[in-house]
């Protein structure tokens, strides 16, 4: 069974969505441990709840990103996690980090990359009038939000939507596809290989 170890940085929406996973079977893993950069998030709350070790290695209490890091890497390495899952957490990692977890880590975006990396996302897709809208899983490389995508969703953007119902709209797909990718990664399907997502020994191209 898959050890699985999720980095969250607040409420934790997504955890919560993994963590149902796990219980009803969807996902074959366990998780091992949530791990927050920020003290007293609900998130932490979540993962007590459902009798999971809930730790904070607080950022701010490092003098360097490189010395975070490492304190961050060692508490995740005392999991042996075999899928490292970043569920809104709000911190750019070095390329020396995302190369210790080379094809272990996930991150979830509300954009349909390649566009629109970084914030914002929902003002960016009102603002240039974007009729289609969604969510992307992908592996996690030095590039920031530019791994290789393993699965998409979409919706459509209506004329009365708002960066609040966008958002709403987003995490609702987000909580379906991001367990259903996780699920993959532990049970072998999903690969990193040659700098690409593979699903079940065919190359992903989005």
């Amino acid at each position: 069974m898959s050890n699985i170890v999720v980095l969250i940085s607040g409420n934790g929406s997504n955890l919560q969505a993994i963590i149902d996973s796990v219980k009803n079977g969807a996902i074959e893993g366990r998780i091992s441990a949530v791990i927050s950069n920020r003290p007293g998030v609900f998130g932490l709350e979540r993962a007590e709840k459902a009798g999971i070790p809930a730790i904070t290695v607080d950022h701010t209490k490092f003098t360097s990103r490189a010395d975070f890091e490492q304190a961050l890497s060692q508490t995740i390495d005392q999991y042996q996690p075999d899928v490292l899952v970043l569920a809104g957490f709000m911190r750019i990692l070095s390329s020396e980090f995302v190369q210790h977890y080379l094809g272990k880590m996930l991150n979830i975006h509300p954009s349909l990359l390649p566009k629109y990396p970084g914030l914002n996302t929902h003002r960016r897709v009102l603002e240039n009038g974007d009729k289609e809208h969604g969510t992307s899983v992908h592996f996690v490389t030095a590039e920031l939000d530019g791994g290789p995508i393993i699965a998409q969703r979409s919706i459509h953007v209506t004329a009365d939507d708002t960066e609040e119902s966008l958002q709403q709209k987003i995490q609702q797909q987000e909580h379906k596809l991001y367990p259903e990718v996780v699920s993959w990664l532990c049970n072998g399907r999903v690969q990193f290989k040659d700098g690409k997502a593979w699903l079940d020994n065919q190359v992903i191209s989005i």
